[in-house]
């Protein structure tokens, strides 16, 4: 048991910083006075409280953590950090339940945007602005926030940044120090998210509605302060606004952050991603408004290019904002966007799914192996741009691939064994798995998943869970060798 103390420790620091996190929402619901402020208070009490114990319980086990300890750690950061962020909710919102409170915490702090409230226009604006919050603190990563921070503790954050950076080739370092690379990408962070704010301050938002959607943007989350999400403005300078912001999001952090250092847009000419990703969604954008406009849906093409191009982009880069409920459109439009959410975001963005960099590698092992039957001793390596990718990140691909189909099939299964029909348990293990928010059927965008059981709601938190974390840390934690190497 001794050997896990020091895991425990780091978690009563995340923790602990996590609690203080609660201090921007006081700041607000004082100023504004929306009756909020008691519920924040005795969460931040409860959460710094809570962290300091276990801290301060376990600060003589402080040490160096193992690969091991990574992973452990990882995961138990986002099982406990989401009953930590639903205390707020629990106090703030009569009658919510526990399972509600930690679906709501789980959604935001995994930037899915699935949602159990209703009357969003009423709820206190600082608690509107904690739900985005949430995301905006999980977009990058409360991890990498931590390595940046536990360094100075005297606990490096190697094995952490390699257990909860997203995607495949995680090896790879922009910097000599790890701490270092976290900071950037933070710096990064905060100033987007700051010129998405006065962005959308500018196209007519109020500066609240204006944090609260930035946070939700770039972390690619999809919560908003209004039932009716972005199309509450119907603002067309407000949807460009959105669209410009999702499109750098879906990026690669490690692309802004080498365009940045080298003063150059060199790096997303390079990026073998980002070509692709720009390219397969705004065909898909135009490919959507032609088929919306021939089959009758809109009378325009403008038009039907203005609501074809927010909600595809949106749902594609699994942000989740809505202009108009997509779900009455003929069945192949939302299914083609929900496709796209799958794997169209780039490694190291914010966004989820399996990543385009995965689907480029195996596209390119599937040629790879057809090439083999008809060469069978040729030595054909596979390539990203200029890069041979090494054999065992190709098998690890494969690997995932396999995890991630099984997942899909088993988060179906129990979706459908517990009373959902087809269609709603579908869209609902694809929208929550790969961190996407609304659905179709029952969760599609003009409803929310509160209509879901008990069960439902915790496998799609499951789900969620799953997503972020890539489903290898889990499995990891899982395997009987971990617990006796």
């Amino acid at each position: 048991m001794d050997r896990f103390l020091p895991v425990l420790n780091v978690l009563g620091i995340v923790v602990l910083i996590f609690g203080l996190s609660v201090l921007l929402p006081i700041g607000v619901s004082w100023w504004i006075d929306d009756g909020a402020l008691t519920s924040f208070d005795e969460a931040l009490l409860l959460s710094v409280g809570l962290g300091a114990l276990v801290y301060g319980a376990t600060r003589k086990f402080r040490r160096e953590l193992s690969t091991r300890d990574g992973f452990l750690l990882v995961l138990s950061v986002w099982v406990i950090l989401p009953a930590v962020a639903s205390l707020p909710l629990l106090i703030a919102i009569p009658g919510l339940s526990f399972s509600d409170a930690y679906f709501e915490a789980t959604s935001g702090l995994t930037a899915t945007g699935a949602t159990v409230l209703s009357g969003l226009d009423s709820l206190p604006g600082s608690l509107n602005l904690w739900r985005t919050l949430l995301h905006w603190i999980g977009g990058l990563g409360i991890i990498v926030l931590a390595v940046a921070i536990l360094p100075m503790l005297g606990v490096g954050g190697r094995q952490l940044y390699r257990a909860e950076t997203p995607g495949p080739m995680k090896d790879t370092k922009l910097t000599p120090r790890i701490a270092e690379t976290a900071k950037g990408f933070w710096i990064i962070y905060v100033g987007l998210t700051t010129a998405c704010a006065v962005a959308y301050r500018i196209a007519g938002m109020s500066w609240l509605d204006a944090v609260i959607h930035a946070f939700s943007t770039l972390a690619l989350g999809g919560f908003s302060s209004h039932d009716a999400s972005i199309g509450y403005f119907n603002s067309v300078a407000v949807e460009s606004v959105a669209i410009t912001f999702m499109f750098i999001a879906g990026l690669s952090y490690g692309t802004h952050f080498l365009a940045l250092t080298r003063r150059s847009f060199l790096p997303y000419i390079r990026d073998p991603e980002a070509k692709a990703f720009v390219v397969i969604l705004a065909g898909s954008c135009v490919g959507i408004a032609l088929y919306l406009w021939t089959t009758g849906v809109y009378a325009e093409f403008p038009t039907a290019l203005r609501y074809a191009a927010f909600n595809t982009a949106s749902v594609a880069t699994t942000l989740g904002f809505s202009n108009t409920d997509y779900g009455a459109w003929p069945v192949f439009a939302p299914l083609w966007m929900l496709f796209l959410c799958g794997f169209v975001t780039c490694s190291g963005s914010t966004g989820g799914g399996i990543k385009l960099i995965r689907a480029r590698l195996l596209i390119k092992q599937m040629f790879r192996e057809t090439s083999m039957l008809v060469h069978p001793r040729a030595e054909i390596p596979v390539r990203l741009g200029r890069q041979v990718v090494a054999p065992r990140v190709v098998f690890a691909v494969l690997a995932f691939m396999s995890f991630y189909g099984a997942s899909m099939l088993l988060v179906v299964f129990l979706l459908t064994l517990s009373g959902l029909d087809l269609l709603t348990a579908l869209s609902a293990a694809v929208a929550c798995l790969n961190n996407t928010g609304p659905g179709l059927g029952h969760v599609g965008p003009a409803t929310t998943y509160a209509g879901l059981t008990t069960f439902q709601i915790w496998v799609c938190t499951a789900a969620m869970l799953l997503g972020r974390l890539e489903l290898f840390t889990l499995v990891v934690v899982l395997n009987r060798r971990f617990w006796h190497a």
